[in-house]
């Protein structure tokens, strides 16, 4: 048992040493001078199995319609938005078409909570986006908005469990 310890240690040690694939350096992007809500389409049409997305507001059409051909596509997808920002704006069809996809599970933040800003998704464990651009039509477009793009697991995965955590919290949408 004495001389299994020494050798359970050394090969925890040594795992532990092994390099380690940091995640590459993100991609910034910036409204007005690229158009944010092209490079989110892109990114939501390459999604093969899952997106976890939290946003203070979703009403973007071409982006909305996006997570819809996701969903089409099999594609899992969990929406965590704000509750205030949901009851004060009645969603358009589009929106009730893409919740209405069986793939689509959607929470909100509860509504006498203070307003949830964040606008980020994962997709697929592999590529995560965030930054200051609201996922709606202005918010895409305004002076100064910036998409970070950073692509690798390490990431993603952090973004991930931040999200399992508002998840639990939120409540079921209608």
């Amino acid at each position: 048992m004495h001389a299994i310890r020494p050798a359970l240690t050394a090969a925890i040690l040594f795992a532990s040493a092994a390099p380690c694939a940091a995640d590459p350096a993100p991609r910034i992007h910036y409204a007005p001078a690229e158009n944010l809500e092209k490079i989110d389409v892109a990114l939501i049409d390459g999604a093969r199995r899952e997106i976890d997305l939290a946003a203070y507001v979703l009403t973007d059409w071409p982006v909305i319609l996006a997570l819809t051909r996701a969903a089409n596509r099999g594609v899992k997808l969990r929406l965590y938005l704000d509750g205030a920002q949901l009851a004060n704006r009645p969603p358009r069809d589009v929106f009730q078409d893409l919740a209405a996809t069986p793939t689509v599970q959607i929470r909100i933040k509860p509504l006498n909570k203070r307003p949830m800003h964040l606008k980020s998704y994962q997709i697929d464990r592999r590529l995560l986006r965030t930054g200051a651009a609201n996922l709606s039509a202005s918010g895409l477009k305004q002076q100064d908005n910036d998409l970070i793009v950073i692509k690798g697991l390490e990431a993603s995965m952090n973004f991930k469990r931040h999200f399992e955590a508002i998840w639990a919290k939120g409540e079921a949408w209608k």
